[in-house]
């Protein structure tokens, strides 16, 4: 029975149509990712409501997340794309080994990060650029997202592992479930108890660990290929270094994120809390908006490394070109109506004039930019997912980090807050230049297949 469910998952991912495979493992991503930003954006309207400081304190915070996930999506993303390709190779027992050792590995992660996190509390909130004003809310809300960072970590793996065995419909469940628990206990705890900013941290928190546990219930109920066993953890350096360095673009992209989140904070910190408020509540939207294309860019992940691991060419090529007009697609159409009521959009999150009117802006110019986005992902998607880990990592440091930073140091200096507004969308254009020539050589250099085999 085991044998038979383990080659019915491959002939699933290998002979199913490319673009019907990458609409169904991308769905249910989709909406997980949605799911997770409406609840990130919940957290954005709820806290809104208590006053602009504390808007402020979830752009602060948001680096913080960035920290925890990029621990989370470098084992999530390293375990995944090996588990993937060893599926593909039909190599179950491999599997298996990996999927318990970056689990373990980074449950350990999330409790050190939890640790020192709240020893460093104070000073890590500055470091994130938070002000005298902010750094209150901040810390209340930062201590409940750190006792469940363990947690948080772990979940990225599992979630990771079940979108790379082509189950993303049961990652779904975990993440959507845990996400609306997440808007009833905003709801709940801040506009119904009044418990302030500490009520979103909460409410946070406890929706992190019910969806980790749901996730979790999965692999004991033995749904998947690979298992979770503690027995089968090893710290053999072939197979650590593979699954850390398979999952280092992950783990530098979300860095850099929060790097940048932290950057950014400062030099907007120059023009008051509105302007880190505005900020915020712009780069929740543009993400809101962004997590379509990576939602079906993720689902795109999964076809690249099982049908790379069974030396399936045409189909990773095909899967690849898919994903990018799809993707360029919706979220050029949903660019152009957010560009259309910008004003309205910002205010519903923070009712400030001054916030508006900086965030109305930023908030259309950054929308440009997801026009280069659908390219850039893909392209790092694909190098992370088929084992490409150098040119990978490179690739991630772009757009949050090489072609951010310098931009938004260089621009706000020249043009003060405008060049804050405009930053991101300069960053993510160069981004694009630079990545484009790398999937055109990979593509001339993709090794041939039988000449025998057909894609679909």
């Amino acid at each position: 029975m085991k044998q038979q469910n383990e080659q019915k998952q491959y002939e699933y991912l290998t002979k199913t149509p490319v673009s019907k495979l990458v609409i169904r493992l991308g769905i249910p991503t989709t909406v997980s990712m949605l799911v997770t930003n409406i609840y990130n954006m919940a957290d954005t309207y709820f806290v809104g409501k208590i006053g602009t400081s504390a808007s402020g304190a979830v752009g602060i915070v948001f680096g913080l997340m960035a920290i925890i996930q990029a621990v989370g999506f470098m084992f999530g993303h390293g375990g995944g794309s090996v588990i993937s390709r060893k599926l593909g190779a039909k190599d179950t027992e491999q599997a298996t080994c990996i999927a318990s050792t970056a689990f373990f590995l980074c449950v350990a992660f999330g409790i050190l990060i939890e640790v020192f996190g709240l020893i460093f509390l104070t000073p890590l909130m500055k470091l994130l650029g938070s002000t005298d004003t902010i750094l209150p809310y901040a810390k209340e809300y930062a201590a409940c997202i750190l006792v469940a960072a363990p947690f948080m970590c772990a979940s990225f793996v599992l979630n990771n592992i079940l979108r790379y065995e082509g189950k993303a419909s049961l990652a779904m469940i975990g993440l959507v479930t845990g996400g609306i628990l997440n808007i009833f206990g905003d709801w709940l705890l801040i506009s119904k108890i009044q418990m302030g900013i500490i009520g979103a941290g909460i409410a946070t928190a406890v929706s992190q660990v019910i969806s980790f546990s749901i996730l979790l219930s999965i692999f004991l109920l033995g749904k998947t290929i690979s298992k979770i066993k503690i027995r089968k953890v090893t710290f053999k350096l072939s197979v650590v270094s593979n699954i850390i360095f398979t999952g280092l673009p992950s783990l530098v992209r979300q860095g850099l994120t929060s790097i940048a989140t932290m950057v950014l904070n400062s030099c907007a910190g120059f023009y008051g809390d509105p302007a880190i408020a505005a900020m915020t509540i712009v780069n929740k939207i543009c993400f809101f908006v962004f997590a379509i294309g990576l939602g079906i860019g993720q689902g795109f992940q999964p076809v690249a490394a099982f049908n790379y691991g069974a030396k399936k060419y045409k189909r990773v090529k095909k899967a690849f070109f898919f994903t990018f007009f799809t993707g360029e697609i919706f979220l050029g159409v949903l660019a152009v109506i957010g560009m259309l009521i910008s004003g309205t959009l910002v205010g519903i999150f923070r009712d400030d004039p001054e916030v508006i009117e900086i965030g109305t802006f930023a908030l259309r110019v950054q929308l440009i930019a997801l026009f280069f986005q659908p390219i850039c992902v893909c392209t790092n998607m694909l190098f992370q997912s088929i084992g490409k880990n150098v040119s990978a990592t490179f690739l991630a440091t772009l757009r949050s980090g090489l072609a951010f930073i310098p931009t938004i140091i260089i621009l706000t200096k020249l043009y003060g807050l405008l060049g804050v507004e405009i930053s991101q969308t300069v960053g993510d254009v160069i981004t694009f230049i630079i990545s484009v020539p790398f999937v055109i050589y990979f593509f001339k250099h993709l090794p041939k297949e039988d000449v025998t085999e057909t894609v679909q």
